[in-house]
């Protein structure tokens, strides 16, 4: 009987207290948040209580596992100490993972609540992706190191390698150059402020938005959808537009070539009332004015302003759709035309000719003379 009871109270009290103390500690997280709505923190926390189980449960059974008095353990007793040692190692690098991201979250969180600037709200999103990057690579390095520290074969591993550690730092020093390049430029994006999730960005000729942020590498999603993957190191050595820097607002213009005859004060009157019906104008200014003119066609501006670049794209499609729908439909004489028209005749109603003087003609079959006689 006691071989039966012994496994079952170690086991299913380690099940049970383990389940009791998650319940427990999930109702305190819950009251904690219904009390404090200013911070999302407790229930963020909230998240963590699988790992913590899974944490608590393995600590219990490692403690406890030796003491069931089963043949099976107690034959396997180094193998399911060594497991149980490795889930305990993995489970708490989980449990401070989820714990980090918590509370980073919950700092993001109230920081955007609070600030009305996009600008900074996009460079806090930026630095605290990169800063929860940064916290899973260093937790999830500790835990393997920890994990292959606990065979015994790897302790003298790694005793030989740190008797050699400055040869191998010098290797691995040039080896991954241009990694740990990426990885200072991936900091040095962050907290420099040269570009930010959700910026407007135009490199390499392409115009998209900046989705993604690593260490190592960069995402910019175009206006058709596709996705451009950069290494960070381009940032930081090349130039590049961000059209987000300094605020969203944006200036566009639209240039039309047309006739000599266009009516240009017709035209701002039209740009005018356009503009009032557009949702996108953010109203901030407008302007049309003849900016070039060439033998054929004169060069007409309009600029318009807009909140952001998807604004401002919606409002020159608009401007340059309707008002060459107006100039067709109203002043078709302002379109660019080709002349085809015959020349106008001088005085006279003939050209003139122009004569050329005669060559001497030179006789068939015959070789011009030369010399005397």
């Amino acid at each position: 009987m006691e071989n039966v009871l012994r496994p079952l109270i170690v086991l299913g009290g380690s099940v049970v207290i383990t389940l009791l103390v998650g319940w427990l500690v999930d109702q305190l997280l819950r009251r904690t948040d219904g009390r404090h709505h200013e911070t999302p923190l407790w229930g963020l926390l909230r998240r963590c209580r699988i790992p913590f189980q899974l944490t608590l449960c393995t600590a219990l059974l490692r403690a406890s596992y030796a003491h069931t008095g089963l043949d099976l353990i107690r034959e396997h007793r180094a193998a399911i100490g060594q497991v149980l040692t490795l889930v305990l190692i993995g489970a708490s690098a989980w449990l401070v993972v989820r714990i980090a991201i918590a509370v980073v979250d919950s700092v993001y969180a109230r920081y955007a609540a609070n600030t009305r600037d996009p600008a900074r709200v996009r460079r806090v999103r930026t630095q605290v992706t990169l800063i929860q990057r940064v916290v899973v690579a260093i937790v999830t390095t500790v835990a393997v190191a920890a994990m292959l520290l606990t065979f015994p074969a790897m302790q003298t591993v790694g005793t030989s390698m740190l008797a050699s550690a400055g040869v191998l730092g010098i290797v691995a020093g040039v080896a991954a150059q241009s990694t740990l390049g990426n990885l200072f430029a991936g900091l040095q994006i962050a907290f420099g402020d040269m570009v930010r999730i959700g910026d407007t960005v135009v490199v390499d000729g392409e115009w998209g938005t900046v989705e993604e942020i690593t260490l190592t590498f960069l995402a910019v999603r175009t206006w058709d959808e596709r996705r451009i993957t950069m290494p960070v190191s381009y940032f930081t050595s090349k130039p590049f537009e961000n059209w987000s820097r300094g605020g969203a607002q944006m200036t566009g213009s639209v240039f039309f070539h047309l006739d000599h005859s266009a009516p240009v004060a017709a035209m701002r009157e039209q740009l005018r009332d356009i503009l009032g019906d557009c949702a996108a104008w953010d109203g901030r200014d407008w302007s049309l004015a003849v900016t070039d003119t060439t033998p054929s066609t004169v060069e007409v501006r309009a600029v318009v302003t807009a909140k952001d670049a998807d604004d401002i794209w919606t409002v020159r499609c608009a401007v340059r759709e309707q008002l060459i729908g107006w100039l067709r439909d109203h002043h078709p004489y302002a379109l660019p035309r080709i002349a085809t028209a015959p020349a106008a005749l001088p005085p006279g109603d003939e050209w003139p000719i122009v004569s050329r003087p005669r060559e001497k003609p030179v006789g068939r079959g015959r070789a011009p003379r030369t010399g005397r006689g």
